[in-house]
């Protein structure tokens, strides 16, 4: 009895929506006909003011937080930015920070091209492609469970020589049958840093696929073939050929891993929730602003981190109008 309300509020929520929508969309085409683009001014100051209140806002706030203490009423200066940099759990939150930027991307990036040429008109292409990019269609959390259950670790002394421990990871059973002793891949740092690199790597190569594939793709076929009348090899037609065609894509490719790298949580939160020094910026930030109440801590966590982005996107944009304007 109570589902057939619901049901009636979701339905004149969907109708509601798509009225709004049909008469923004109105509004838009009549002005557009009455004074050709000059009416989409009319949509520019209220674009604006949700930009100011949803972005503009939070952001200055955010910095403005920085700059107080644990509890947001007294002012401190940049104390809480000094902390960052010098407290030593904190910039093990930078090392790890910094392996994920430069490991990442380029890794996956490499994978990604090495897999786009090799199955590039290859016969099956479509089904190899389709197996690489398949981890992109799962969530983060996802992934990281999956992987929990392939890095997982039981102890081999709890076991005795007629019934040794089980092990339910995947790789340490692979130890297992080569008669080595398993490892605790989460455990020992810097190492686990890497084996969670893996998990990003796994997802982000099949996106770096797609994307140089269809570059590679997209390579006149008549320069091609003039490479190979010319007697070109595989190495020197990726080195003359492939690849100054597709640097632009493979800059977008590497720009926007990394700033996925620079973001990274969810990865971190599920597998190892930061500890056994595997933290990042986004988790620290998460956890000293609502585990540890420290506000100001963890505004300025956010601000070195938005600080950290801004670079990549400013050169990432500067690399697109770069190649527009060849």
């Amino acid at each position: 009895m109570e589902l057939a309300p619901k049901l009636l509020d979701m339905v004149w929520a969907i109708l509601i929506f798509g009225a709004v929508i049909a008469v923004i969309l109105g509004l838009a085409s009549f002005y557009e006909n009455r004074g050709g683009r000059r009416g989409g001014g009319w949509f520019v100051g209220p674009a604006l003011a949700l930009l100011a209140v949803g972005l503009v806002y939070p952001a200055l706030k955010t910095v403005w937080n920085s700059f107080l203490d644990a509890t947001g009423g007294k002012f401190v200066g940049i104390d809480n930015y000094t902390q960052i940099f010098t407290n030593s759990d904190e910039l093990v939150v930078l090392r790890n920070t910094v392996l994920w930027t430069l490991v990442t991307p380029f890794v996956a990036t490499a994978i990604g091209m090495i897999y786009a040429i090799l199955v590039d008109r290859a016969k099956g292409e479509a089904v190899a492609k389709a197996l690489i990019f398949l981890p992109m269609a799962i969530s983060l959390v996802g992934a990281s469970i999956i992987w929990k259950f392939m890095y997982d670790y039981k102890d081999p002394a709890g076991g005795t020589a007629k019934h040794p421990t089980q092990q339910i990871g995947f790789l340490n059973q692979i130890l297992v049958w080569l008669h080595l002793d398993p490892v605790n891949f989460l455990l020992n740092s810097p190492q686990n840093t890497f084996w969670l690199i893996v998990v990003m790597i796994w997802i982000q190569a099949g996106f770096a696929m797609t994307i140089l594939s269809a570059s590679i793709k997209a390579i006149p076929a008549d320069i091609v073939e003039a490479a190979r009348l010319d007697g070109v090899g595989a190495f020197q037609m990726f080195r003359f050929v492939t690849f100054p065609s597709i640097r632009p894509a493979v800059v977008v490719v590497l720009t926007t891993i990394a700033i996925a790298c620079l973001k990274v949580f969810d990865i971190v939160r599920t597998m190892t929730g930061g500890n056994f020094d595997t933290n990042v910026i986004a988790n620290e930030f998460y956890s000293q602003t609502f585990s540890a109440a420290n506000q100001g801590l963890g505004a300025a966590l956010a601000v070195v981190l938005f600080i950290l982005v801004v670079p990549i996107i400013v050169y990432n944009v500067r690399q697109l109008r770069a190649s527009e304007a060849r």
